[in-house]
C-alpha cells in the first residue's frame, strides 16, 4: 500500500501530540510553591541544608510511590546512605535509559525528604520556575540528564501531592507509561 507525504505528516503530528499533550497538561497545572527554596550544595553530594523534615510526609510519599504499578522501593545505588531508590521493575519498559544515572533507579528520596528525579526537561524547567526543584549539578554534564533535578522536601500535604505528581511524571518519562 502506498502512503502519501500528507499521510506521513499527519501520522507524525498525531504521534507527537499523543506523546506531549498529556505532559503539557500537567506542566500547565503546576502551582507555585509557597514555602521558601531551601539552600542546597552546589556539588556532589547534592543536598539541602538546614531543612526541617516531616517524617510522616516522607513516609506517606513512600507509601504512595509503592503503589505505582511497575515500581519497586529498594536501597539506592546512586543516592547517599539512608536514601530509598524508586526502581522500575524488570518487567517494566525503560524507554529513556540515558535519563537514569545507574541501573533502573529513576528517582530516590533522601532521609531529609528531598528527591532526585529525572523529569521531562520542559517539566523540570517549570518545576524550577515554580519553586519546586533545582537542577542537579550533573544535569548540564551528560546528554539525557537535562531534566535531572532535586525536588525539595515537601512540608505539607498539599506539597506532598505536587511532589508525588512530579514522581509520577518522572516514572512516565523514563518508562513511557
Amino acid at each position: 500500500m502506498k502512503y502519501s507525504i500528507k499521510w506521513y505528516c499527519l501520522a507524525f503530528v498525531t504521534a507527537i501530540a499523543f506523546w506531549f499533550i498529556p505532559a503539557l497538561a500537567e506542566i500547565q497545572q503546576l502551582p507555585k510553591r509557597e514555602t521558601p527554596r531551601p539552600v542546597t550544595t552546589d556539588g556532589i553530594p547534592h543536598i539541602q541544608i538546614d531543612v526541617e523534615v516531616v517524617p510522616e510526609i516522607t513516609a506517606e510519599l513512600l507509601d504512595r510511590v509503592s503503589t505505582l504499578p511497575g515500581v519497586a522501593l529498594r536501597r539506592t545505588i546512586v543516592g547517599r546512605a539512608g536514601s530509598t531508590g524508586f526502581w522500575l521493575k524488570d518487567d517494566t519498559k525503560l524507554v529513556r535509559p540515558e535519563s537514569i544515572i545507574r541501573g533502573r533507579e529513576f528517582a530516590h528520596v533522601h532521609p531529609d525528604g528531598s528527591l532526585h528525579a529525572s523529569l521531562p526537561p520542559e517539566l523540570a524547567l517549570k518545576a524550577i520556575e515554580a519553586g519546586w526543584a533545582i537542577h542537579h549539578p550533573w544535569s548540564a554534564k551528560k546528554r539525557g540528564l537535562e531534566g535531572f533535578v532535586m525536588i525539595y522536601t515537601p512540608a505539607t500535604e498539599a506539597e506532598l501531592n505536587v511532589v508525588f505528581d512530579l514522581v509520577k511524571e518522572s516514572f512516565g518519562f523514563v518508562s513511557g507509561n
